[in-house]
């Protein structure tokens, strides 16, 4: 062992916390530089002086029983662990602290030390940081709470409106004229436009705060394609544009949320028919082994205006339309292939396309097939 006194430590003043020894019956024995700037007092001020001299008055008292059982069981440890520990500087000001202790054998007899570390910004960054994350959880739940309201609100009239449209149409109510017929199906048309909008609109909104819910499970595939098929024919009918499906003979199950899948080749579909004036558009299902697996590609492909490269990268992200408005000759709010892309991800697919200006375009979706295969 050696004495105690500071000559025998010369390293304690290079220490980068504030460092307090103090004797048995509690006296402040040994302090470092650090520990004079942070309470503010000179060494010669706490050499020889109470260790409570440094702790809130209404803590004092409790402070002197802790020391002492401390003393009676010492051992290298945090203290106040799961407590907010306070420190008093010379001006009367507080500093929050943390403390660690450790017990120190020499010639002098036993002492503790204490590492102390000034934590008062940490602790205010901490606590603006959690009114920060309260504000932001409060905003979540506006925001789940205002999808959820406009889910409801904007889909039931729209839902309504198309519906009866539809009743009107097939002359349910009596009969109509060309005329009539004409602005209805304008109307109809319309009304699901504006809520395939909606739609994808509030499910990218659900992505974005990671509250959408999908369900990966077995997907026959003939079944999803056969349902946008018959979704879309008509609109293939009304531009006089060969619409061919060309599958396998066996039936394909794919790992996928059906939902999600549906939604994805519903706006590929769409967008290869919209972008095509002549020809076709020819969706087309293909397996092939790779090295992560058995995997199936959904190919639609179409004889349309096809995609310039320097329009390529901007192709799947949110709100782009790659036709100026001026001369725009499709409807659309440029989400369906940002949307697309989203899914495609969350459902463990690929999405990539080839396109040719003036010869039309190909995308493809990559889709893992399911353990049980093809039935």
């Amino acid at each position: 062992m050696r004495p105690f006194s500071a000559s025998s430590f010369p390293l304690f003043d290079s220490f980068p916390d504030a460092m307090i020894a103090v004797d048995g019956d509690g006296h402040i024995r040994l302090v470092n530089e650090q520990a004079e700037r942070l309470f503010g007092y000179g060494r010669d001020e706490m050499l020889g002086q109470p260790i409570e001299m440094l702790v809130p008055q209404q803590l004092r008292e409790r402070h002197v029983g802790h020391r002492s059982k401390y003393v009676r069981d010492p051992r290298t440890r945090p203290m106040g662990i799961g407590l907010e520990l306070t420190g008093v500087r010379k001006d009367g000001s507080n500093v929050l602290v943390e403390i660690s202790l450790s017990p120190l054998e020499t010639d002098d007899g036993s002492f503790v030390v204490s590492a102390i570390r000034n934590i008062t910004e940490r602790k205010e960054f901490e606590r603006t940081l959690q009114a920060k994350n309260a504000e932001l959880e409060a905003a979540n739940a506006a925001k789940d709470q205002f999808l959820a309201s406009m889910s409801h609100e904007l889909r039931t009239p729209l839902n309504a409106i198309i519906g009866f449209t539809g009743t009107l149409l097939m002359r349910l109510p009596g009969p109509l004229t060309d005329e009539q017929e004409q602005q209805l199906r304008i109307v109809q048309s319309s009304g699901r436009h504006l809520l395939s909008l909606i739609n994808d609109i509030l499910d990218l909104a659900k992505i974005e705060a990671g509250k959408i819910e999908l369900h990966l499970e077995p997907v026959r595939l003939h079944e999803v394609i056969e349902e946008v098929c018959d979704s879309l024919r008509s609109m293939a009918t009304d531009k006089g544009l060969a619409f061919d499906v060309v599958l396998p003979n066996e039936q394909t199950l794919v790992r996928s949320d059906r939902r999600a899948l549906s939604q994805i080749l519903l706006n590929l579909v769409n967008n290869a028919l919209k972008y095509t004036e002549t020809g076709s558009v020819t969706i087309e299902v293909a397996t092939r082994r790779t090295s992560s697996g058995l995997h199936c590609d959904i190919n639609v492909r179409d004889t349309g205006i096809g995609i310039k490269p320097q329009d390529r990268e901007r192709l799947f992200q949110a709100f782009e339309q790659l036709e100026p408005l001026s001369t725009r000759r499709v409807e659309g709010a440029g989400l369906g292939l940002h949307l697309s892309q989203k899914l495609s991800k969350l459902i463990g697919a690929h999405l990539s396309f080839i396109s040719e200006p003036g010869k039309g375009s190909v995308f493809t979706l990559t889709l893992p097939i399911d353990a049980k295969g093809i039935a």
